[in-house]
């Protein structure tokens, strides 16, 4: 575990340096490249910043009113028609949306019910099989300026849905297999 410590420490100096040397190397002024790099890289973070603060606004409102709850109390019945944990549904809500509400949702999940409880796993599961859909076509469509979402983000939710499913029904197959 020390050797892989020590390999983690020096990797990113590594790295550095050989991008230090190769542009010495190929003549190329490394410096002037990067100062460069952080000038495109400054430009793309004040395009997207109009797009993230309407995002964490509109996450933020969401945990703030109550809606995801009253939606939850809604569906519930249905959700236990099919199977799905209805204490799983905040997170498969968020999941798309935000990752660190996301991660604190999962969290929570698993302080209540433990992280080899059943639901923990489920969660776990879900938060590596899906993505932050929205917040990931808003980042990469906005930093290159396309506007027409719609199928990209209908066949992402529709991939998103299918993981949460599909994560349900795995780890109940799996729970049922290994009791």
């Amino acid at each position: 575990m020390a050797t892989v410590n020590f390999l983690s420490n020096l990797a990113m100096p590594v790295m550095i340096l050989f991008i230090v040397i190769y542009g010495i190397v190929e003549r190329n002024k490394v410096f002037d490249t990067f100062l460069d790099g952080a000038k495109d890289g400054l430009k793309i973070v004040v395009n997207l910043f109009p797009t993230l603060v309407g995002l964490f606004l509109a996450v933020g409102t969401l945990r703030a009113s109550g809606v995801l709850d009253f939606i939850i109390k809604f569906i519930a019945p249905f959700l236990d028609i099919v199977g799905f944990p209805s204490e799983i549904m905040p997170l498969a809500m968020l999941r798309p949306i935000s990752g660190s509400s996301s991660i604190a949702v999962a969290v929570d999940i698993m302080k209540q019910f433990g992280v080899d409880s059943n639901l923990g796993i489920i969660a776990s599961v879900i938060m590596g099989s899906t993505e932050t859909t929205l917040y990931t076509i808003a980042v990469y469509t906005s930093s290159v300026g396309i506007k027409k979402t719609r199928f990209v983000l209908f066949a992402s939710l529709i991939a998103d849905v299918v993981g949460m499913l599909v994560s349900v029904v795995i780890c109940r197959f799996l729970s049922m297999s290994f009791s």
